[in-house]
């Protein structure tokens, strides 16, 4: 399958190194202390956050910073009839622990030990770049919840089909088997909390934080 035409084109218009089109909201969710809704392309999550507040399980309190929890899920409907997958899957799991240890490495916990801090994360829409759209949601949705940061995290991906590197893949251009990678920087402070690799035809996943 060709990803990019003669003319230099994706299949969805764009040039090799051009992302897709953002849009964001906060304040999405009343009841929550933070909220925010992102948007890249045809991929959409919400994001909630809840706290600083008093840790629910005593023992999970930490008495020199705050605890940091995070929930991914997929809704139902957000990929059609593509494989649904239950709540609480491998996955999920494993996407809750990357925007978590994400999180943890803008959020200013030593200034709020013994809280507990909640993000949720839903995924609306899916159509490629789930992961980064979520960590932006994330980031949003702490800032509106007044969440001490070091700096706001911002996140893409990137993959190289056919010899070619392309920018913030769509589902096709993801699913089609490449290598691609997903980075989430610090940009005031020049510094990478996040470099995911999917290596071409494997599942082996390769972690870097703080770099």
């Amino acid at each position: 399958m060709e990803f990019v035409s003669p003319e230099g084109l994706r299949l969805d218009g764009r040039r090799p190194m051009e992302m897709r089109k953002i849009r964001a909201e906060i304040g999405a969710v009343a009841k929550a202390d933070g909220s925010a809704v992102f948007e890249m392309g045809n991929t959409k999550v919400i994001a909630a956050v809840y706290g600083p507040r008093e840790v629910q399980n005593r023992s999970q309190q930490i008495t020199d910073q705050a605890l940091v929890r995070c929930e991914y899920s997929m809704a139902n409907f957000s990929t059609g009839d593509r494989m649904r997958r239950p709540k609480g899957d491998r996955r999920s799991t494993e996407i809750s622990l990357v925007i978590r240890q994400t999180m943890e490495a803008c959020i200013l916990t030593h200034l709020m030990p013994r809280s507990q801090i909640d993000i949720f994360v839903q995924v609306l829409q899916a159509d490629g770049g789930t992961r980064s759209a979520c960590i932006n949601a994330a980031t949003l949705a702490l800032a509106d919840a007044g969440i001490p940061m070091r700096d706001l995290v911002t996140s893409c991906s990137a993959g190289y089909l056919n010899s070619t590197p392309l920018l913030d893949l769509n589902y096709v251009e993801d699913s089609a088997g490449g290598a691609d990678v997903t980075v989430g920087i610090l940009a005031k402070m020049d510094k990478v909390t996040l470099l995911q690799v999917l290596l071409e035809n494997t599942k082996q996943l390769e972690y870097r934080r703080g770099i």
